[in-house]
């Protein structure tokens, strides 16, 4: 009977021994770096590396680009308001063509030739209201 367990005690070794023998050349397909699945987590690494970096380099891109946007709008409106206050004092002027904005179509008065203001008025005249001098003079 000794013999019996004897015999069936190293059968059972023998058999741990080949499945051992088995299991360790499977783990070592599984982790080779080459083609087993070692290889594929440290070629996802290197992506979750690169993608890491290039995450970082377009989050300060779009910082700068986020700071530039914002100085081209501040500098958008200063320009916008300039050009509110422009056309303001452009309905302060004095219709130089009367047919232009409607106002009426009947030919202007003719005025004797004695009472025409000197050259210099006519061309202070012509200078438009926000390009004038608060003495009245041209710049």
């Amino acid at each position: 009977m000794e013999l019996i367990a004897d015999i069936l005690l190293v059968a059972g070794a023998l058999g741990a021994a080949f499945y051992c023998s088995v299991l360790a050349r499977r783990l070592s397909r599984f982790n080779d770096l080459e083609g087993g699945m070692g290889g594929a987590v440290a070629v996802l690494s290197k992506q979750v590396d690169d993608m890491t970096r290039a995450l970082d380099a377009a989050k300060e891109t779009a910082g700068h680009s986020a700071e530039s946007l914002n100085a081209l709008t501040e500098r958008a409106e200063s320009v916008a308001k300039r050009l509110e206050l422009l056309v303001a004092s452009m309905h302060d002027l004095p219709s130089g063509d009367a047919g232009a904005e409607g106002e009426s179509s009947e030919p202007a008065p003719a005025q004797p030739e004695a009472a025409a203001p000197p050259a210099e008025a006519r061309k202070r005249s012509t200078v438009p209201f926000f390009m004038r001098r608060p003495d009245g003079d041209a710049q």
